[in-house]
């Protein structure tokens, strides 16, 4: 049997990978984190089980083509419109000034120019697979915290491209550095716009053929030959490998066949792209971070208090309030997986040293292992930094020069100004209760008061802001904001003022409803809940039950919760007892020949019902239907009769229906 070298390396690798991501999950730690500790595990500094480490460096590469392939799929050209301002200005901000500080403090220590830009390049970029995916699991990535954080990993995930091509450039020492630059953008000009050809004239084209022929495999053949191709190409005129991938991306996002292509490339990626941080944790030594322990310690608490620093003031610039930009500079505080990719380009490049370069990989792998432990503390340190007496005092300047709601009572406070907040917002105006709003987004803000709302900037988490809002005469203050942790501290901080204020609010899961009470609210709405009524109603609707035991029992279980749907209690339904009955009547329709016994007479002439068991429920006389026609209906030749009875019935009294002199005569008698 022939032996196959890299076999046992790579059956060490997966298995070792299925441990340590398993362990991983068990105790709330992205997968990466698993991958990357499997590397440091089966390589040359751990217990060195992996014997051929160069190999499964160049299979993993392939990981980085579908990485930067899969990136460029992903990117809507909707998605980044409707989060224009904060991907450029808050993602902008972000990369530039953390570019700028960490290149300030590398050239401090000696560095050169383009070694310093490297290391800027290298801490900007944050994790996107962590961050999203430790949001999601927290429900948080449709609160404002969760946006922001997702715009500026968006905008991190376009420049990453552009910094793969400038870091060879940067370790160049020539004197004709502004020509070599000159060259590299008409180079990339120019791919470009073959690009640009491809996506316009061919590559739609190409896929709808392909896609005609039904063949799945033919299908994901042509798109990975695409990708490479475009890859090769790209590096064929002098640009980056991975910058081929993601155009390559970009163009097949622009069709139709995108999410096809993305289910299709998405398992091969995931499993190269594991080789490709299994192969970085494999070049960590062991030795050099345990002789520098201080040195790696002190680095990356460096990078992760002036990485927070830093996004949260990108969020304040946009003009979130202080608690979200604390939320969001611990959420991106981590060193990214982008910055593997660039640390390795500039190895090659001969930016950073040896040792340098194993800093820089004992550093991210400990930020990564952070990033989840500052991201469950964020909230608790968000509250702690909210309240320092000094920010409240420059909160209340803040709010105003926002303006104060005065002369307000028993009025009504919305907390959030998304679809329910304004479909609320609508039903009070047509009501005539007065209310106001209270939102976090200032550009949503901007606009509706310009429209007129009764709407203010500010985070009603903030006793200050709840206070400015008149929440001591308010009768209710109803929370519609997607982030749970937000809902509970609203609650909280609203009844500890006007204890006697009714609250609702509004939760996506189950599981939420319980905090929310015990912290004071009054009436909890949870999505989930409302959602699974709505489908067993409609469920229940098709099978005919009636409309008033649908109601009976949707209240029951919001009275009672899921105890009721748990307990399986029957339901009364009439219809089922009707099934039985029924079993075997179908609707058949007949048409009435001219001469037949049935033309010319009405229903009540022909004893239908009464001597033969037949009901008539609709009859279609040319394009019109007649629905449940009275005993004076007059059958004429050509009408379609729509019969309700048993088949055995329909099939005996036909011949009523057709010309048969004395069929009449044979049926009555």
């Amino acid at each position: 049997m022939p032996h196959i070298p890299m076999l046992p390396d790579l059956i060490a690798v997966f298995a070792c990978c299925v441990a340590a991501i398993f362990f991983c999950l068990r105790i709330n730690l992205p997968a990466i984190v698993g991958v990357l500790v499997t590397g440091i595990v089966v390589g040359p500094s751990g217990f060195g089980i992996v014997s051929d480490v160069h190999a499964v460096e160049g299979i993993a590469e392939l990981g980085v083509i579908l990485l930067m392939f899969t990136i460029g799929l992903e990117l809507s050209l909707g998605e980044l419109k409707a989060l224009k301002k904060p991907v450029l200005l808050g993602g902008g901000l972000q990369v530039v000034l953390t570019i700028i500080l960490f290149f300030e403090l590398d050239s401090l220590y000696g560095s050169s120019t383009g070694s310093a830009v490297l290391s800027g390049f290298l801490v900007a970029l944050s994790s996107t697979a962590i961050v999203i995916k430790l949001l999601q699991e927290r429900s948080e990535l449709s609160a404002p915290h969760g946006r922001i954080a997702l715009a500026v990993l968006i905008f991190q995930d376009i420049i990453v491209a552009p910094m793969m091509l400038l870091v060879p450039y940067l370790a160049s020492d020539s004197p004709d550095m502004g020509r070599s630059l000159l060259m590299l953008a008409v180079k990339s000009i120019g791919v470009l716009g073959v690009i640009w050809v491809l996506a316009r004239y061919v590559v739609r084209r190409l896929l709808l053929a392909v896609l005609r022929t039904r063949s799945r495999e033919l299908f994901l053949l042509s798109v990975l030959v695409l990708c490479l191709a475009i890859a090769m190409f790209t590096a064929w005129v002098g640009l980056s490998i991975s910058l081929g991938a993601f155009l390559a991306g970009l163009i097949i996002a622009q069709t139709d066949y995108a999410l096809a292509t993305l289910e299709g490339v998405h398992p091969f990626r995931d499993v190269f792209t594991s080789l490709f941080f299994v192969s970085i944790g494999m070049l960590l030594d062991l030795n050099f971070m345990w002789e520098n322990l201080p040195l790696v310690l002190g680095t990356a608490g460096i990078v992760l208090v002036l990485k927070s620093i830093v996004a949260g003031g990108a969020s304040m610039a946009l003009g979130y309030p202080l608690r979200v930009a604390v939320l969001v500079g611990l959420s991106l505080s981590q060193v990214g997986e982008f910055s593997f990719v660039l640390a390795k380009v500039g190895s090659d490049a001969g930016l950073l040293s040896q040792e340098r370069y194993q800093l820089f990989l004992a550093v991210s792998i400990l930020t990564m292992l952070a990033a989840p432990f500052c991201i469950q503390g964020s909230h608790v340190l968000s509250r702690m930094v909210s309240g320092i007496p000094g920010l409240g005092k420059w909160r209340e300047r803040s709010l105003a020069q926002n303006g104060v709601i005065s002369g307000l009572k028993d009025h009504l406070i919305i907390v959030g100004f998304g679809l329910g907040g304004r479909q609320l917002a609508n039903t009070a105006k047509s009501a005539a209760i007065p209310y106001c709003v209270v939102e976090m987004n200032p550009d949503t803000v901007r606009m509706e008061r310009e429209k007129g709302e009764p709407i203010r900037h500010g985070d009603a988490g903030l006793p200050e802001v709840l206070k400015h809002l008149g929440v001591e005469k308010a009768k209710v203050v109803a929370v519609v904001v997607a982030d749970p942790v937000s809902a509970r501290r609203v609650t909280q901080v609203a009844k500890s003022i006007n204890p006697a204020v009714t609250m609702v609010v509004r939760t996506r899961f189950v599981a939420e409803v319980e905090p929310l009470m015990a912290l004071g609210a009054d009436h909890v709405v949870a999505e989930e809940f409302e959602t699974s009524l709505e489908i067993f109603a409609r469920v229940l609707r098709t099978y005919l039950v009636p409309h008033a035991t649908i109601e009976q029992f949707a209240s029951q279980v919001r009275e009672e919760g899921y105890q009721v749907l748990r307990r399986g209690e029957p339901m009364h339904n009439p219809m089922a007892m009707l099934d039985k009955s029924f079993s075997g009547f179908e609707v058949s329709g007949l048409t009435v020949e001219a001469g037949a016994l049935l033309d010319g007479k009405t229903l009540i002439e022909s004893e239908l019902r009464r001597k033969h068991g037949l009901t008539v429920v609709a009859v279609q006389r040319g394009g019109k239907i007649y629905a449940n026609p009275d005993g004076s209906f007059r059958l004429k030749a050509g009408d379609v009769a729509y019969l309700f009875a048993s088949q055995e019935d329909v099939a005996a009294h036909r011949g009523l229906f057709q010309v048969r002199r004395k069929a009449w005569a044979e049926a009555s008698g």
